[in-house]
């Protein structure tokens, strides 16, 4: 294909992945009003058990508006993600050669389920976060919390928590291509596992231990399954190369 058939090529992909996020985003419109209600119950779970007035506030004229469009266009985004997802695969498909065609396919088909996962995780530990983090605030004051920036928060907590579950995957796609062995990624087992909790405990600082050990588990099993796919990769690889080094000796 010549570069002018490139460009009609990509704008052809770009235009049914707008199509399908508009779309997407117009049945996320009339879905907002069930994430809303769903966003409000740790807000509900505060006030109850705290005894204080928790409730979402809207600091504009135009902020419940543009808060429900947010949302859409978030919801829209996930509903079209396997219709853009599949148009940049298309055209990236034809210059990708059988090894990286093998490799990508493997890669999105761990990612996406993990990445989906570890988002759904980091929804579940919204309540316990947010019960915490208002908990600092004096018995007396109330909570007037910004729909806007609690919205963000929670995308922001799930997309947090749901990249974390598929850095796994990276570590065994860099050992695939030949930048990390399995040797390095287990010799970084004590920093990774440090780097692990870590995470765990911003991510849930509730004051009770079970929301982190439930989180940093499947983390610390997934570098492990890391390691051990890389370590049969390695494995293989070597028996390849020796068995090729065998057969110019001869």
């Amino acid at each position: 294909m010549t570069l002018a058939e490139h460009f009609v090529e990509l704008r052809k992909r770009l235009y049914r992945s707008a199509i399908a996020l508009l779309v997407g985003a117009v049945a996320g419109w009339f879905l907002s009003g069930y994430l809303l209600d769903a966003m409000r119950v740790p807000i509900t779970e505060i006030a109850t058990q705290q005894g204080r007035v928790a409730t979402l506030n809207y600091d504009s004229i135009t902020g419940a508006f543009d808060l429900k469009m947010q949302i859409a266009i978030t919801i829209g985004v996930i509903i079209s993600s396997p219709v853009w997802l599949y148009q940049i695969w298309s055209f990236f498909v034809p210059a990708l050669s059988r090894k990286e065609l093998k490799y990508g396919l493997g890669f999105f088909f761990t990612a996406v389920p993990l990445f989906l996962i570890g988002a759904y995780v980091g929804w579940l530990l919204v309540p316990h976060i947010v019960s915490l983090l208002t908990s600092f605030a004096p018995s007396d004051d109330s909570a007037i919390i910004s729909a806007k920036t609690y919205f963000d928060f929670i995308l922001k907590l799930s997309l947090a928590v749901g990249v974390a579950f598929v850095l796994p995957v990276f570590l065994v796609l860099l050992n695939f291509v030949g930048v990390l062995s399995a040797s390095s990624i287990i010799k970084s087992w004590r920093w990774a596992i440090i780097l692990i909790v870590l995470f765990t405990a911003i991510a849930t600082p509730a004051a009770d231990v079970l929301s982190m050990f439930l989180l940093a588990v499947p983390m610390v099993v997934l570098y492990l399954a890391a390691y051990g796919v890389a370590w049969l990769h390695d494995r293989r690889a070597a028996k390849a190369a020796m068995r090729l080094e065998t057969e110019l000796a001869a």
